[in-house]
């Protein structure tokens, strides 16, 4: 998952530039304030960093950073999952216009800035030269453990949320069982009253339409004998009529066929007729009025009206009201059980001290083996006799993060006690210290691009020396780029950089050069002598390089 290729278009002061890089140990050099950083900023940005409207060039509308990386199948999952085509390489992008808009993308399909995070997580680690500052957050300290002891929290954090939940909900009930008592005895006596009506799904409907039918049983019976007096009374009526005329025609049919068609439409309409007239006799058989089961309707009909007047609602929405009560009830008996609220949140807890007892022994275990690490590189680093110890206490309450309070002890020199690293007084040894945490985690660490920003600041000499070896170690395996100030660290580098200003059409411009042979032993004189590179920073610059490249040969 090496970085291949990084494009900048209308960056800061970089106009355009695109580079190609390749494996091992790469070091950016240049003057200070040539824009050594430029080339990280624009990096970060592409993995989802928090865009700024500042960073478009000056006189341009957008920005325009890109970083190739080669593809990797374990995340060809996480590809899926989040809609993105996978490929022979992964693709992110990022643009930025003047108003701060933002937009990203991951193999040419739109994402999110916490998408491109999420994936530059994997991809590299960024070690800045302020690195030591997060030694002294809790988090950040606890967070290099993990990694260094492959704790995985997600468990201890659902653990933790279930617990918090369970515990809220039962100091909820608790404080509140007098208004859920009052709350309960509401909705009760509510649920009593509707229950007495009993009011089905759709009763209220069919309810209405028996009662309106027995409201006008008189003029339905009446309505019912009129039509059937007019089909079929005693002294005749159109069914008779109906069917005189279609005995007419069927007798004359053979004379003219055209009476054929006519006829049969009257035998069925005829046929219908009498249809009809047999359903009136048949209503007219069951048909009557009937006062007692009106006034059963009235009052059934009363008592729907009633209740829905008492709570403002239409008599058809009793039904859904009820149910709507008889779930808060529930709700309520289940907010005012106590007991089954201990029992939730005792289990929860139990749930939680089981993960995190788990994790606190990986923790214990591991907090040795990473002091015992970082004190060996801290040897090479110019604190000869230092020590760091990882100090894991309990807490007095359990937190989020686990039982164990976690700090960083240092002792610079042999026979000082140590102390936090927060309280240790030179900048330099902070650095450094910072420096040989980041070279040990990152040993570990998944990303194969690792990427140092100046975290050599105040080393120099021997040390400096050192901190380029183990650089230049570190790139064997993986793709390390640092930004650096040192010739010492420079010259170890597989591949060189240099980052220089330059004026354009009245602008200031930054662009990044390969160096190669003479053009690099130039570069390396100049961080050793300063502006004036003379022969003997050249001749220092041949040395110190042809030194590096024999004992990489070895």
């Amino acid at each position: 998952m090496a970085l291949r290729r990084i494009a900048l278009r209308d960056f800061v002061i970089v106009r355009e530039l695109e580079l190609d890089l390749s494996s091992g140990f790469t070091v950016l050099t240049g003057e200070t304030g040539a824009g050594k950083s430029i080339l990280i900023d624009a990096l970060q940005l592409a993995l989802g960093n928090r865009a700024d409207a500042g960073s478009v060039r000056e006189g341009a509308e957008r920005l325009d950073v890109s970083a190739e990386f080669d593809a990797d199948a374990a995340l060809d999952g996480w590809l899926d999952e989040g809609g993105f085509e996978a490929s022979d390489s992964l693709l992110l992008r990022r643009t930025v216009d003047l108003q701060g808009r933002s937009r990203g993308w991951i193999n040419g399909s739109p994402a999110t800035a916490t998408q491109l995070r999420e994936l530059g997580d994997h991809l590299l680690d960024i070690h800045g030269q302020h690195a030591w500052q997060s030694l002294t957050r809790p988090e950040a300290v606890r967070g290099l453990l993990d990694a260094y002891a492959g704790v995985r929290t997600e468990a201890l954090d659902a653990s933790w949320h279930a617990w918090r939940q369970s515990l809220s909900a039962l100091e909820t009930a608790r404080s509140a069982q007098d208004s859920l008592q009052r709350d309960r005895e509401r909705l009760q006596w509510q649920v009593g009253e509707v229950m007495k009506l009993a009011p089905g799904a759709d009763e209220w409907e069919q309810l209405s339409a028996n009662h309106a039918r027995a409201s006008n049983a008189q003029t339905l019976i009446e309505a019912a004998e009129g039509a059937r007096e007019a089909l079929d009374g005693d002294d005749g009526g159109a069914l008779s009529t109906l069917t005189r005329a279609a005995t007419l025609l069927q007798g004359c049919e053979h004379i003219e066929p055209e009476f054929k068609a006519i006829g049969e439409v009257l035998a069925s309409t005829v046929a219908q007729a009498s249809d009809a007239v047999h359903t009136l006799h048949g209503y007219l058989r069951h048909a009557d009025t009937d006062p007692q089961t009106l006034a059963e309707l009235d009052e059934r009909m009363g008592l729907w009206m009633s209740l829905a007047r008492r709570y403002k609602r239409g008599p058809a929405d009793l039904p859904g009201l009820l149910a709507g009560w008889q779930d808060e009830l529930k709700a309520l008996d289940a907010a005012s059980d106590l007991e089954a609220l201990e029992r939730v949140e005792q289990a929860a807890q139990q749930a939680f001290m089981k993960e995190a007892g788990a994790v606190g022994k990986v923790r214990k275990q591991a907090a040795p083996k990473l002091a015992k690490a970082v004190t060996l590189a801290m040897q090479g680093l110019g604190m000869q006799g230092g020590s760091f110890e990882v100090k894991v206490q309990a807490l007095a309450q359990p937190g989020r993060a686990g039982l164990e309070d976690i700090s960083f002890l240092v002792s610079g020199h042999p026979g000082s006690t140590p102390r936090p690293i927060g309280k240790v007084a030179s900048g330099g040894e902070l650095s450094r210290i910072a420096l040989a945490i980041a070279v040990t985690t990152s040993e570990l660490g998944a990303a194969q691009t690792l990427i140092f920003d100046e975290v050599d600041a105040g080393v120099g000499g021997a040390v400096a020396e050192t901190v380029g070896r183990l650089m230049n170690q570190l790139g064997r395996d993986r793709q390390v780029l640092a930004v650096t100030h040192l010739p010492q660290v420079a010259a170890c580098a597989d591949h060189h950089l240099v980052v220089a200003k330059r004026q354009v059409a009245g602008r200031t411009e930054s662009g990044v050069t390969p160096l190669e042979g003479p053009a690099r032993e130039k570069e390396v004189a100049r961080m050793l002598g300063g502006e004036k590179v003379s022969q003997t920073s050249l001749a220092h610059a041949r040395e110190m390089l042809g030194k590096t490249s024999t004992e990489a040969r070895a």
